[in-house]
């Protein structure tokens, strides 16, 4: 199984950016905890951090066919790109939604994801832990959904 990660606009920044509302881990230290997870669950991940929507949009979109699903932050496009929305939506792959802080309990405008009902779930508000139960969630899911092989009988010809 294989797994697209990405990462929005600004996560680059992590650790050292708004502290009290993201923490201390830095985004290597999120990406290194990543691949031990995928390791552990038998996974390979494919990592990307972009402060470009159209960056994000081209790669959701040339998803399908090469991965199994989508773990995404989509950091500030949350909240206002309806092009990530709609690659999200149009590559037919799960895809979970996660997110450091709680976005719930932000200023007002936080309080809506846009991306989110083209998702599977979403994780928010447990720090770097949202992104490894979101990865957990993620391969769940697909397991459940990835088609078994079929078994086909061989009739012998007479």
């Amino acid at each position: 199984m294989k797994i697209l990660v990405i990462h929005g606009p600004n996560l680059q920044l992590l650790g050292e950016r708004e502290v009290s509302v993201y923490g201390k881990v830095t985004l290597r230290e999120i990406n290194q905890g990543l691949e031990r997870e995928a390791k552990i669950l038998g996974v390979s991940l494919d990592i990307e951090q972009s402060n470009h929507e159209g960056v994000m949009v081209d790669r959701i979109g040339g998803a399908r066919g090469r991965y199994d699903g989508i773990l995404i932050n989509p950091a500030a496009y949350t909240h206002t790109s309806v092009a990530i929305r709609d690659a999200l939506a149009a590559s037919g792959l799960p895809a979970v939604e996660v997110h450091l802080s709680h976005i719930y309990k932000r200023e007002d405008f936080r309080q809506h994801s846009m991306t989110a009902p083209a998702c599977v779930a979403q994780v928010t508000g447990l720090g770097k832990d949202s992104y490894f139960l979101g990865l957990m969630g993620l391969v769940a899911y697909c397991s459940k959904i990835k088609p078994k092989k079929k078994v086909h009988a061989t009739r012998k010809s007479k």
